[in-house]
């Protein structure tokens, strides 16, 4: 009987040796390691801009606020759309211009089709003014998709954002 006492108290302390050793791979694994932050509206491409979460709410804040829209078409995965993310959030005009606009970005496709007016591809940045209409004469230097950006376009994209601006104290 004293011999399954000390083989269950040896045995004890096998485990508790044992579990103490994997808590402590574990505390040095998660303090190493970065931690990681919530995932925002911006997903990066503004972390100070105000966003909007889905299309529904940007279209009413553009119509009731008299703002124009500007909708980022994207996918966290695409390196052309990592490329463009990076060089819209540094740039510190767009980031400052962008605050004249309801914004939003979408890592998904809308059933509206005039969010697609040549095809679904990413990335690709549409304007709709406040009547809700796809500015289709607001485009990049492509012919074959129209709304596309490069991180090389990014002047290109800025003088848009202020023609939208323009057109839209013009027009309306």
């Amino acid at each position: 009987m004293e011999k399954s006492y000390v083989s269950m108290f040896l045995l004890l302390i096998a485990i508790s040796c044992a579990l103490a050793k994997d808590a402590g791979k574990k505390e040095t694994k998660e303090t190493t390691a970065k931690p990681k932050l919530p995932q925002t509206l911006s997903r990066g491409w503004g972390d100070q801009l105000i966003w909007t979460q889905t299309y529904e709410e940007a279209l009413f804040r553009a119509k009731h606020g008299n703002k124009p829209l500007m909708i980022i078409h994207h996918l966290d995965d695409c390196p052309h759309s990592q490329a463009l993310k990076k060089v819209f959030a540094e740039h510190k005009d767009i980031q400052k211009l962008a605050e004249k606009f309801i914004l939003l970005n979408l890592v998904y496709e809308t059933t509206d089709k005039n969010l697609s007016p040549d095809g679904q591809y990413v990335p690709r940045i549409l304007f709709i003014d406040p009547s809700l209409t796809v500015r289709a004469d607001i485009t990049g230097r492509y012919s074959n998709r129209l709304y596309a950006y490069e991180p090389s376009d990014i002047s290109l994209l800025y003088s848009n954002m202020q023609k939208a601006l323009k057109l839209l104290k013009t027009e309306l």
